[in-house]
C-alpha cells in the first residue's frame, strides 16, 4: 500500500500540525529546565491533538514530531551523557477504558498472569549508574538517549548511595538504575517558606519544579541544602558480578549461565534485588493477577493520592514478566508492557480575571481569586483563595496573570503562583479594601502584627451572620441538612420581609413556619457571597426560601423544624463548635466538653482554668474567656437552653470515665455507627478520636475498606479491633478491648513517618 500523498493534508491541518510541534518543543525544553509555562494537563492535551492529527495523516509523521521523542533538547549547562540503554516514556491511559485496552492488547500477544502496580511520582527521571558498586555518574533522561550529567548535585542526595550495600550479596560488574527525585511535599513548603524569607528568588511553583530546580544548581553545595529524595522504579543496563561485557548481560538479559539468585527475571524480583544493594524503592508497589485487582489498586490510590509523602500524578501498571516483557517489546518512545494511568490533574493554568474579598464567619476578610473557568481534579473551578493581602504580595500575582491553580482532593482551589513569562503588561497589582464589603465597617487588626483584617462588626455584618448561620448546618457542627446557604442567606438577608427572621443566631430555635414561608431571597454563589445572575437577562436571580430543594414549600420547612429538634439533641462539643468561638474547632470543643461537661461550667471557669485543660493552652482560653464576656453572646448561649438545646452532656463523672487518656482511630464503614457517631462514642466515654495512626495510638477501628491506616497500624503493632471489639471498647474500656484485638501483639517496627 502506497503512503498518502501531500495534497491530501489539507494546508489548515498542515499549519495546525507545525504549530502544534513547535508548541509542544518548546514546553518540553521548558519542563525540562524547570520552569514550565503549562500545567501537565495542558501538555498531554496538545500532544493527544497532536497524535490524533498523525493518525488520520500519518505522511506528516517525522523523527523530529514530538509524538517520536522523549524529553526536550539538552542544556548546555552541564556536560551530555549517553545512556547505556535507552530511557523510554510512558504511554498514558486517562480511564479505565484506555486501561482495559492497554490489557487486552499485551494479554493478545502474551499469557500476561501477573502485573506490578507502583505510585507514578511526580518528579524528575534520573538515571544511575554503578560500576562494581561505586556510583560513577547520574543523569538526567534528556530525549530518552542522551541526558546531563548532574552526578555532583545527586550525591547530595541522601538516600543514594555512594557505594552498594555487599552485606547480602556481591555488587555487580555493572548496574544502571532509573528512578524519580522528589522532594517530600512538606520540605517543599519548607523550602518556599525559607525562599520568601531570603528573598532570593520567587517561590517554587511546585514539588516537581523545586526538585528539577534543585538538581539543576550549578554548585552542589547549594543542591545540597535541599531535602531531596528518590525512589528507583526500573533497570538499564545490568553485568552480574564476575562477568564481563563480553559474555553478555545488558539490559534486563542476565547471562544464561548466571546464578539464578542474581538473574533479573521480573520487575518484581528485580525490586528484591535492588533492595539488598541498599538502592531505595517504594514499599507501596504492588503484584496481582488480574485486572479487576489493577482498577482496585488504582481506585485505592485516587481516594488515598495525599497518603504519601510525596506527590503522585497516577499509577504505573507493568506486565511484570521481563520474558514477556522482551516479547511485547516497544514503540518508538514508549513500551508496549507498561502504561501510566493518569488522575484528573490538580494543577492547571488559568487567567486571573480578578482579586476580590469575602467577609468569614468571625469576621476575617480574605481576598479571593475569580479565574476564567477551568476543570481541576474532576470539577470546574471558578475562585480560589488568596488567604491575606500579604499572601497575594508574597505570590506576586497581579490581576490579569496567568496562574497556575491547585485543588488536592476536597482542599479549596488554592492560586499558587504566577507564570511571569505569560505577561504582557496590562496586569495590575491588588489593593486591599479599607471598609467591609458586606457593611461598610472601617476594618482593622484583632491585635497588632495580625496579618488578617476583620469586620470588628460581629453582631450587625449581614455577611458574617449569614456565614454563622451556614456554619451551624455544617456536619463540623450541628449538621442540618436542611439549612444549607440558600437558606442561611434568606434568614439573614431576604428581599422580603423587610426584616429578616434572624438578628443573630440566638433566634434560631425560635423560628415559626410563618417566618420563614414567604422569604424570597437572591441566590448567592457560595465561593463569592455575591448574587448569581440569570444568563439570558444579567439580573440577579431570586428564589422562594427552599426552591433549590425538592419537594413542597411547607414539608420543606416542616423537614428543617424536624432537623432543629434533633439538632437540640446534640453533644456538648457540638453546640460548642456552633458558637462560632475564634480557634475553637471540633479537636479544642471536644476537650473542653470532656472536662467541664457542661456550658455553664465552661462559662464560669477562669482564663486559667481553661488553659489548664488538655490541649487547650493560652490562646483558645483567653479566646473562650473573652467571648463569653460579651453580652450578646451570652444571650445567644441563653436562648438556646431555654428553647431545649443541651447544655451538658451526660454520662460519667470526670477522671471516671472508660476511655479517659486512650486515643481512637476509626476507619472504613462500620454498620452499626457512623463515622461522626463513632468519634462520638469515643468523646463521650472520654477517649480522643484522632485522624492519624502513630506509635502513641491506642487502638484503630477498622470497618470494610479500611485502607492504609489499617496497614500502618499493623506495622506499628497498633490494637486493631473490628466493630465487635470497638463494642467492647466503649462498654468495658480499654484492657478488655485489648483481649479482643484481631492482629497479634507483636514487637512494632520503627515509626518513619510515612
Amino acid at each position: 500500500m502506497s503512503a498518502p500523498d501531500n495534497t491530501t493534508v489539507p494546508d489548515e491541518v498542515r499549519a495546525r500540525h507545525a504549530e502544534l510541534c513547535r508548541e509542544l518543543d518548546d514546553h518540553g525544553y521548558r519542563y525540562y529546565m524547570g520552569a514550565p509555562i503549562v500545567s501537565d494537563a495542558e501538555y498531554d492535551t496538545l500532544m493527544l491533538e497532536l497524535r490524533d492529527i498523525e493518525d488520520r495523516h500519518p505522511i506528516l509523521i517525522t523523527q523530529d514530531s514530538p509524538t517520536q521523542k522523549v524529553g526536550a533538547p539538552i542544556s548546555v549547562d552541564f556536560a551530555a551523557v549517553e545512556h547505556l540503554v535507552r530511557m523510554e516514556s510512558l504511554g498514558n491511559a486517562f480511564d479505565f477504558d484506555e486501561l482495559n485496552a492497554w490489557a487486552d492488547r499485551a494479554s493478545a500477544e502474551v499469557p500476561v498472569d501477573a502485573y506490578l502496580c507502583e505510585l507514578k511520582i511526580d518528579g524528575l527521571a534520573v538515571d544511575l549508574v554503578y560500576e562494581r558498586g561505586r556510583l560513577v555518574r547520574a543523569a538526567t533522561r534528556g530525549d530518552g538517549r542522551v541526558g546531563e550529567d548532574i552526578t555532583l548535585n545527586v550525591r547530595t542526595i541522601g538516600v543514594v548511595p555512594e557505594r552498594l550495600d555487599e552485606s547480602v550479596r556481591a555488587a555487580p560488574e555493572l548496574l544502571e538504575v532509573r528512578g524519580e527525585v522528589f522532594l517530600p511535599v512538606e520540605d517543599f513548603h519548607e523550602l518556599n517558606k525559607r525562599i520568601a524569607d531570603e528573598g532570593s528568588h520567587a517561590p517554587f511553583a511546585n514539588p516537581r519544579n523545586a526538585a528539577a530546580g534543585s538538581l539543576r544548581q550549578k554548585d552542589p553545595r547549594v543542591t545540597a541544602t535541599r531535602p531531596l529524595s528518590m525512589i528507583v522504579h526500573g533497570v538499564g543496563a545490568y553485568v552480574p558480578a564476575g562477568y564481563s561485557e563480553a559474555e553478555g548481560g545488558w539490559g534486563v538479559d542476565s547471562p544464561e549461565s548466571a546464578p539464578e539468585e542474581v538473574k533479573f527475571t521480573s520487575q518484581s524480583k528485580t525490586y528484591a534485588l535492588l533492595g539488598e544493594w541498599g538502592l531505595p524503592l517504594s514499599d507501596r508497589y504492588k503484584v496481582v493477577a488480574t485486572m479487576d485487582e489493577v482498577r482496585e489498586y488504582v481506585g485505592h490510590y485516587r481516594e488515598h493520592r495525599h497518603d504519601p509523602a510525596y506527590e503522585i500524578d497516577g499509577i504505573v501498571v507493568k506486565v511484570d514478566d521481563f520474558a514477556l516483557q522482551r516479547r511485547l517489546g516497544s514503540t518508538s518512545r514508549a513500551p508496549r508492557w507498561a502504561i501510566a494511568y493518569k488522575y484528573p490533574p490538580e494543577e492547571v493554568t488559568t487567567k486571573l480575571v480578578d482579586i476580590k474579598v469575602g467577609v468569614g464567619r468571625t469576621g476575617r476578610v480574605t481576598p479571593y481569586g475569580v479565574m476564567e473557568p477551568v476543570l481541576v481534579a474532576g470539577s470546574e473551578v471558578e475562585f480560589a483563595t488568596l488567604h491575606n493581602a500579604q499572601e497575594v504580595a508574597r505570590k506576586a500575582v497581579l490581576i490579569g496573570d496567568t496562574v497556575v491553580l491547585r485543588k488536592a482532593g476536597d482542599v479549596i482551589p488554592e492560586i499558587v503562583g504566577p507564570v511571569t513569562e505569560r505577561r504582557d503588561g496590562t496586569e495590575r497589582e491588588f489593593v486591599m479594601p479599607k471598609e467591609c464589603p458586606e457593611c461598610g465597617t472601617r476594618l482593622g487588626q484583632q491585635k497588632e502584627g495580625d496579618v488578617d483584617l476583620r469586620c470588628p462588626n460581629a453582631r450587625s455584618c449581614p455577611g458574617q451572620l449569614r456565614e454563622r448561620i451556614a456554619f451551624i448546618a455544617g456536619r463540623k457542627a450541628l449538621d442540618i441538612e436542611a439549612l444549607g446557604y440558600v437558606a442561611a442567606t434568606a434568614l439573614t438577608q431576604p428581599l422580603e420581609p423587610a426584616d429578616p427572621p434572624l438578628k443573630d443566631e440566638g433566634d434560631l430555635f425560635d423560628l415559626t413556619v410563618d417566618q420563614l414561608l414567604p422569604i424570597r431571597t437572591y441566590v448567592l454563589d457560595p465561593d463569592t457571597t455575591e448574587p448569581k445572575t440569570d444568563p439570558k437577562t444579567g439580573d440577579p436571580k431570586v428564589v422562594s426560601f427552599f426552591a433549590n430543594l425538592k419537594g413542597e414549600p411547607k414539608k420543606t420547612v416542616e423537614k428543617l423544624f424536624d432537623q432543629l429538634e434533633e439538632a437540640k439533641k446534640k453533644p456538648l462539643w457540638r453546640i460548642l463548635v456552633s458558637l462560632s468561638i475564634r480557634h475553637v474547632g471540633p479537636r479544642a470543643a471536644e476537650d473542653l466538653a470532656r472536662h467541664f461537661r457542661s456550658m455553664d461550667a465552661i462559662r464560669q471557669a477562669s482564663e486559667e482554668e481553661l488553659a489548664a485543660v488538655d490541649g487547650i493552652g493560652p490562646t483558645i482560653a483567653k479566646s473562650v474567656r473573652e467571648w463569653f464576656e460579651v453580652d450578646w453572646h451570652a444571650e445567644i448561649v441563653r436562648k438556646w437552653a431555654e428553647a431545649g438545646v443541651r447544655m451538658e452532656d451526660e454520662g460519667q463523672a470526670p477522671g471516671s470515665r472508660l476511655l479517659e487518656g486512650v486515643s481512637v482511630v476509626v476507619t472504613g464503614s462500620l454498620e452499626g455507627f457512623t463515622r461522626d457517631g463513632a468519634k462520638e462514642s469515643i468523646a463521650e466515654e472520654g477517649g480522643r478520636a484522632t485522624s492519624s495512626v502513630s506509635k502513641r495510638t491506642s487502638f484503630v477501628v477498622v470497618g470494610d475498606a479500611p485502607g492504609s491506616k489499617y496497614d500502618k497500624a499493623v506495622k506499628l503493632g497498633v490494637p486493631v479491633l473490628d466493630e465487635a471489639g470497638f463494642r467492647i471498647l466503649l462498654e468495658q474500656g480499654a484492657e478488655a478491648a485489648e483481649s479482643v484485638r484481631i492482629n497479634p501483639q507483636e514487637e512494632p517496627e520503627e515509626d518513619t513517618g510515612e
